[in-house]
């Protein structure tokens, strides 16, 4: 069998309601939506965290967060910041690491935001080279109004006033090299398409895993004018619009090469929409931060032609977790991983979406290290929410909107999933009931952190402070 080459890319904060393939009235997306008549939707994707450091670690190791200790960070942040000491722990195999052992080569391409000390950077992390902003692209240098208001935010408080005025200029980086400070943001996507096509040119002789972690559609919202122009739902719709015009030069590129039968393509999302500037998670309840189904389902295509029934849909459980085993079972990759991963293989699905069943019947929903929610099939059984115990059952399968709560209705159900939580909290933990799990690592550790850059009054920065004071 010739080695498909592997294409992940991975929106940022894009929603489940946001593609027109999902259902969007607002944005432009045809050749996402072509993307998916010519491969499989997915209609019930999680991602294994409602923001972006902990999906991403989960992601690339097949793992739920708090198993590998990426549920909360410093200070109890659900997020890295710059400079921060953690990141994940070198010692953990990742998907690019799999793949690199089959003899691929490998390259992350944006978003990485596992950690930014050297330690931490993606290439300790099986990807041969990195072009991009580590992190999220609010966390560089920017105007914060003196009234304290932060875009569709709203008003801050001093905590946060006084730690995004201290964050240093926003990094660009190659491989582990700084190329440059506070970019021009309306800029990066293009600037990620043309690192893609090289590397696909480079490697189009050989199999390549290819890692484009977009920066949209994260706040704040820097989009070329001629998508602003376009756009019929503000900055968000022309954000949108650059992932869509993205997706078309890669695919365009890769039938030039005469590479698009062999490759497979994987788009998703890192978590749900933020649901401001006319982002949309409908008709999902809930939004990126939460565990309710707007925060975690999120859009998922997969085109692999001859190998991938085009213009199919499938309702099958997966999550982000397994695209780690998944991906190794189609190379026929053996899995040497000595520590516990939650990855599961739905290759199957992928191949027969009619008449296969996802292995997964049961997904747990954390909020850093809180355990909040469980799935078992189509049941959804809430038992907190932000630090209150909460009583609240769903049937998604004809409640997808979380509006019907049946909690006091089935008390056979309620114990049965209630099981399943107690059982994932002995395991991961479950700081709301203090419980320390027992089948937990440790994130990767640095004793003296520095950030990636430092301002410098006489540089001459493209954007001295960026001008759009939104954030989140």
């Amino acid at each position: 069998m010739n080695k498909p080459n592997i294409i992940l890319i991975n929106c940022d904060d894009l929603g489940y309601g946001d593609l027109g393939c999902y259902g969007s009235k607002l944005n432009d997306t045809p050749n996402i939506d072509k993307l998916s008549e010519e491969g499989i939707k997915f209609t019930n994707f999680y991602m294994a965290s409602p923001v972006c450091s902990p999906s991403r670690a989960a992601m690339l190791t097949g793992c739920y967060p708090p198993r590998i200790s990426f549920g909360s960070f410093d200070d109890n942040r659900n997020v890295l910041f710059p400079g921060s000491p953690t990141g994940l722990n070198p010692n953990e195999i990742t998907i690019a690491n799999q793949v690199k052992s089959a003899g691929y080569n490998t390259k992350i391409i944006g978003k990485w935001h596992c950690g930014d000390q050297k330690e931490f950077l993606p290439t300790n992390y099986g990807f041969d080279s990195y072009y991009g902003i580590p992190y999220s692209n609010d966390m560089g240098r920017s105007v914060i109004p003196e009234d304290g208001s932060g875009g569709s935010f709203g008003p801050i408080d001093e905590e946060t006033r006084s730690r995004r005025e201290k964050f240093p200029p926003l990094p660009l980086i190659s491989d582990n090299e700084v190329i440059q400070e506070q970019p021009d943001q309306a800029g990066i996507t293009e600037r990620y398409v043309e690192e893609s096509i090289k590397f696909i040119r480079k490697n189009k002789k050989q199999p390549f895993f290819l890692y484009l972690a977009h920066m949209y559609v994260h706040l704040p919202l820097y989009a070329p004018e001629r998508f602003i122009n376009n756009s019929r739902n503000g900055r968000y719709g022309a954000a949108v619009s650059g992932i869509d015009w993205s997706t078309a030069m890669i695919l365009d590129e890769l039938k030039k090469l005469d590479l698009d039968e062999n490759t497979l393509i994987i788009f998703t999302s890192d978590n749900g929409s933020n649901t401001r500037n006319n982002g949309s998670n409908a008709p999902l309840r809930g939004k990126k931060q939460e565990t309710y189904e707007g925060g975690q389902r999120v859009p998922m295509i997969m085109k692999w032609p001859k190998k991938i029934p085009a213009n199919s849909t499938s309702d099958e459980l997966v999550s982000s977790i397994d695209f780690f085993r998944t991906i190794s079972s189609i190379l026929g990759i053996k899995i040497d991983n000595k520590n516990k991963i939650d990855s599961l293989d739905f290759s199957n699905v992928m191949y027969s979406p009619i008449n296969s069943k996802s292995p997964r019947e049961t997904f747990f929903y954390y909020k850093q290290n809180n355990l909040e929610a469980v799935r078992n099939k189509k049941w959804k059984l809430h038992q907190q929410k932000d630090g209150k115990k909460v009583s609240e059952l769903y049937n998604l399968e004809n409640d997808i909107s979380e509006k019907n709560n049946v909690y006091e209705k089935y008390p056979e159900i309620v114990l049965e999933l209630q099981k399943l939580l107690d059982e994932c909290a002995k395991e991961l933990g479950d700081e709301f009931s203090d419980i320390q799990g027992t089948d937990i690592r440790l994130p990767g550790k640095v004793e003296n952190p520095s950030t990636l850059t430092s301002f410098d009054p006489n540089s001459p920065y493209y954007a001295p402070m960026y001008d759009i004071p939104d954030w989140g």
